[in-house]
């Protein structure tokens, strides 16, 4: 009967057994035996060079892990090119200004929250080469989108081109990064380093965990990056002392490909339940998040049944599944907004 957010739902068993399982004395912070696999567990799944492997830390928060990984690519003068819905725009309270200590949000539209490389590469050719202009610095997209939309490896890589060809950094905000490689059913690293992404904020919460992401870095500078971002882990208070529980939640997703389980059992559900709203649906269902067109008093009905969700401006509302849904626990509300449109 809960739709509102794949934040509120329960902890994934294994996740939970991954907590009991570290509950035993281990060095502190990030000194234990559980965060100095995280590593080699993520150059593994995302089949990295051994040359250049994945840097992984965990981080307390989405918000943190985003803004982390701007300070890392963006000096204070610089700016970041992004989405006018992106979260770390409209949700995040200022956090990334705040973290690279004054870097710029350059905010840009585009369909589903989706940048393209011809309206980036506009946005480019505006900035003046002066000191009296900000500097772009960095791209950041979200994938999936705030829209639940998915850039493909071809659309990463495009972006990824435009990067390197002005010596940005690129940024992947991945809260919902594993529904995004379920839907696309490709190689976790096709739609990140291998299409030019630097950093990547991993979600972990929405699809199961308790507590903390993961932020990864990629690339010939990943080690300076994460040495860097540990630092400022630190100096916003987000170095956990018992760092071994982030650790092993984020572990039990990874080392077992629950990531992905979780992701795909979400996206079912979302596919499911969007077989009752055809017709209502504002984008195409490609994740775990529904964008229906819904009245205020259709709204209502539907709440009085038990119901919620949230209201996603005037007439419209966003539908969320979760890992611990399947077709017949979002049978109720599917069979509930059909009857709506059957009236």
């Amino acid at each position: 009967m809960h739709f509102f957010s794949d934040n509120a739902t329960p902890i994934s068993p294994a996740v939970m057994a991954a907590i009991a399982a570290a509950d035993q004395a281990d060095h502190g912070y990030d000194g234990d035996a559980w965060s100095a696999r995280l590593d080699g567990a993520f150059s593994a799944l995302f089949d990295t060079p051994v040359s250049t492997p994945v840097h992984a830390l965990w981080i307390a928060t989405g918000t943190a892990a985003n803004s982390i990984a701007l300070a890392c690519l963006c000096p204070p003068y610089g700016g970041v090119i992004c989405h006018e819905e992106a979260h770390i725009v409209v949700d995040e309270c200022g956090a990334p200004g705040f973290f690279t200590h004054g870097a710029t949000l350059m905010p840009l539209p585009g369909e589903g929250a989706k940048l393209t490389p011809d309206i980036v590469a506009d946005r480019l050719k505006a900035i003046r080469p002066d000191v009296h202009q900000v500097p772009a610095r960095a791209i950041s997209i979200t994938n999936a989108t705030e829209y639940g939309l998915v850039y493909s490896p071809d659309e990463v890589a495009a972006l990824g081109e435009l990067a390197r060809a002005h010596g940005l950094g690129f940024h992947m905000d991945g809260a919902r990064f594993a529904n995004a490689v379920a839907h696309l059913g490709c190689a976790p690293a096709d739609v990140t380093w291998r299409a030019g992404v630097d950093a990547l904020s991993f979600g972990c919460v929405k699809n199961g965990g308790m507590i903390g992401e993961a932020l990864l870095f990629f690339g010939e500078q990943a080690a300076a990056r994460a040495a860097e971002a540990k630092r400022w882990r630190k100096r916003s208070g987000h170095l956990f002392s018992k760092g071994r529980y982030l650790a092993a939640q984020i572990l039990a997703m990874v080392e077992g490909d629950l990531w992905l389980a979780n992701a795909r059992a979400a996206n079912a559900a979302a596919r499911a339940l969007a077989g009752g709203a055809a017709g209502r649906l504002l984008h195409p269902v490609q994740a775990n998040e529904l964008f229906i067109r819904l009245s205020a008093d259709e709204a209502a009905l539907l709440r009085a049944q038990g119901f919620d969700f949230y209201d996603w401006g005037e007439g419209a509302a966003r539908l969320v599944t979760n890992w611990a849904q399947d077709a017949a626990s979002v049978a109720p509300l599917a069979q509930a907004l059909k009857a709506l449109t059957d009236g």
